[in-house]
């Protein structure tokens, strides 16, 4: 008989850590697929859970918290980290254990993060990664002095090795787990205050020291926010705050020092570090060489052009594996269902329409790979530093360069990034270019029309014509920026203070389950959104029928609702040279920009006949002919329509995403009147300037 495991069995276990410890390695590394993500209640953070099993095999929840340098706040991300741990975020129980992540190879900046969770007085494991990195800079760490200092058990872990990690299980898997035995120290004044307002705290007493010592470090703003509008509370500790002052002593300012001279009399005690010896690093030699302004910048385009290149040259024959299912999948219903319109909804709606879109997985998957060995290997923060000397030129903080790079993935990730920005004005102008970074979303676009366009070039030239697409986005992104900081968005260029993580060897563990998470959310996407969109485009597309039963397939779409919503646009795009059929599919992008290469493959599955030896969608677009037989997508119209895509706004999410960070409708909607407006232009410039000078 098999045993019910109830949810009051399972340990629920965070783990926590600065951004670049490895703490997303090592939650990869023992949740493996057994991952969900999600956003917590009401904001916009990433909320990361999976499930792993104990040295005897009993179930354990690990939340991969935001990476944090403090508990006190200065973003969502670490507002998230901070409530959660003290039991206060909705829907997510206070841990039962805590995993702190420390970089072991500059442990010093680490140990303030631990200093404030010990205060938490959390069962606790410090966990001591990338030792092998300590090892070759040659510092030596004492583990079981740190241990004694800590009063918590410390573990040495290399996490993209895997080593150290069933020690690990074995640790979180004792249910008796102590706590700490020991706080660092404080000032006793400090100390004398904390415990008195903490008898005063409505809280349960597990955590009332811990938000009583918070709650004591906050300005008046930060303190309404934590206290929840409690006006006892926020007396108390006015009140408290006040005595300190009086008394010669700055809460927060007194902690800080108290900590951080705690923290160098640890690691003067356990951490050994060779002096340093003549000349540079090699970490230094290679910082030397890929910030370089001009060699930086070779490093840095190569890169993105082996990216390109690998996006039309490895992923060419699982495409043609997809695409070739897919219209054996759909000559094989066409055989064996009945004639009926629910056969022609799914072989000429459902099948194209997803279809026409998973086609382009195995690319989206090579782009998430690149990303991936780039950010694991901590290049993207020398990309960050690169880019700051073009970033401050146009008025935007370095670190808006990170929201942006996320942006080529995805501009919903890169929007909420942008919370690290801590200037509102440059936070904004970050949010508004976000989305002129060419998506991963843009590529089946791309890819489609480069292929309508030059079907017979090599990969390279085709590689070569997509980073030029994506720096038309970037370079459009960095003019409207400049604008909008001598405009509307005015404010000083803050100086860019950057981490720089040690260079390390990418964990392809990490970065295949970072291309699993990344396939499923687009698979997924295309079985639920696309999938009803393509149904209802086919409908559109189909009705009303004409009167004429004999009509031909042109006539029948041309009649349907599709048909008329298309000629209906077809005034205002007519001069960038589209028909109304090109029409319809500007219209449905606007939902998701994929969504048009599902919508040319539902339009003219429609009007053409799905036989055996049907040709491909972009065979069939380059066949296509206007009524005075003239080719449709002429080189012209090609160019005009990635121009086009490149600078709109053709995603609803994104939309939604910028009203929920802004929290305001202003800013949205200006951006899709501004990138609308920006894509037209662009288009008309290509195919009326194109026609001036001769071409077709």
């Amino acid at each position: 008989m098999s045993a019910v495991v109830t949810s009051q069995t399972v340990r629920n276990i965070a783990i926590a850590g600065n951004p670049n410890s490895g703490k997303s390695t090592i939650f990869n590394a023992l949740t493996g697929l057994r991952q969900k993500v999600g956003n917590y209640p009401g904001v916009t953070v990433e909320r990361k859970v999976g499930r792993f099993f104990g040295s005897h095999g009993e179930p354990m929840m690990l939340l991969d918290l935001p990476g944090s340098y403090s508990l006190q706040v200065r973003a969502p991300d670490e507002a998230v980290s901070r409530d959660v741990l003290l039991g206060r975020e909705e829907g997510t129980p206070q841990p039962d254990a805590v995993i702190v992540v420390v970089d072991a190879s500059n442990l010093e900046r680490n140990l303030y993060l631990v200093a404030q969770i010990l205060d938490l007085h959390l069962p606790m494991v410090v966990v001591l990664n990338m030792m092998d990195m300590a090892e070759r800079a040659r510092i030596r760490i004492d583990v079981p002095a740190l241990q004694e200092e800590l009063g918590v058990p410390v573990l040495p872990v290399v996490a993209t090795k895997g080593t150290g990690l069933v020690a690990l299980k074995q640790l979180v898997s004792r249910a008796s787990l102590a706590r700490p035995a020991k706080r660092p120290p404080m000032p006793e004044a400090i100390e004398a205050e904390v415990r008195a307002l903490a008898e005063r705290l409505p809280v349960e007493p597990a955590v009332a020291f811990p938000e009583a010592l918070l709650l004591l470090t906050l300005n008046d703003q930060a303190l309404d926010d934590l206290a929840a509008g409690n006006p006892d509370t926020v007396r108390a500790t006015l009140a408290a705050q006040e005595r300190l002052r009086a008394a010669g002593v700055d809460p927060l300012c007194a902690l800080v020092e108290a900590r951080y001279e705690w923290i160098n009399q640890v690691c003067h005690r356990t951490v050994h570090k060779p002096d340093a010896g003549p000349g540079l690093s090699l970490s230094d030699r290679m910082d030397h060489f890929l910030t370089h302004r001009i060699w930086g910048w070779v490093v840095f385009l190569g890169a993105m052009t082996l990216m390109f290149l690998s996006i039309f040259t490895l992923a060419q024959i699982p495409m043609g594996w997809i695409d070739s299912g897919m219209h054996a999948l759909g000559h094989w219903l066409s055989g064996h269902l009945p004639e009926s319109q629910l056969r022609d909804l799914i072989v000429d709606g459902a099948i194209p329409g997803v279809g026409g879109v998973l086609m382009f997985l195995p690319q989206i998957m090579i782009l998430y790979f690149f990303l991936g060995l780039l950010e694991d290997s901590g290049y993207m923060a020398r990309a960050a530093f690169l880019m700051d000397r073009v970033m401050s030129s146009v008025g935007l903080h370095g670190k808006s360069f990170i929201p942006l790079l996320s942006s080529f993935a995805c501009a919903i990730p890169g929007i909420m990034a942008a919370r690290t920005v801590e200037n509102r004005q440059d936070r904004i102008a970050t949010i508004l270019i976000a989305p002129l970074m060419s998506c991963s979303a843009r590529i089946p676009v791309y890819t489609l029309m480069i292929a309508v366009l030059l079907p017979a070039t090599s990969a390279l030239v085709k590689a070569g014509m997509m980073l030029g697409l994506y720096l038309l986005g970037i370079v459009t992104a960095f003019v409207l920026a400049w604008i909008f900081k001598k405009t509307l968005l005015k404010s000083e260029t803050s100086m860019l203070l950057l981490e720089l993580p040690p260079y390390r060897k990418p964990s392809l563990r990490s970065v295949a389950l970072c291309m699993k998470e990344r396939a499923s959310l687009f698979v997924t996407r295309a079985g639920t959104v696309i999938l009803a969109l393509s149904v209802l485009l086919w409908a559109l597309a189909t009705y009303p029928k004409p009167h004429d039963p004999n009509a031909t397939r042109a006539e029948v779409i041309s009649h349907s609702f599709a048909g008329q919503m298309g000629r209906a646009l077809e005034p205002a795009i007519r001069p960038l040279g589209y028909d109304w059929k090109i029409g319809i599919g500007l219209i449905s992008s606007f939902a998701a920009r994929e969504v048009f290469v599902g919508t040319m493959a539902i339009v003219y599955n429609v009007e053409g006949d799905m036989k055996e030896g049907t040709s491909s969608l972009r065979e069939t677009m380059r066949a296509e002919r206007r009524a005075d037989g003239t080719p449709v997508f002429t080189p012209l119209v090609c160019m005009g329509l990635m121009v086009f895509y490149v600078l709109a706004m053709q995603c609803l999410s994104t939309v939604v995403i910028v009203r929920r960070e802004t929290n305001s409708w202003r800013w949205p909607l200006f951006q899709v009147a501004l990138f609308t407006v920006l894509a037209w232009v662009g288009a008309f410039a290509v195919f009326q300037g194109g026609r001036l000078l001769g071409f077709h």
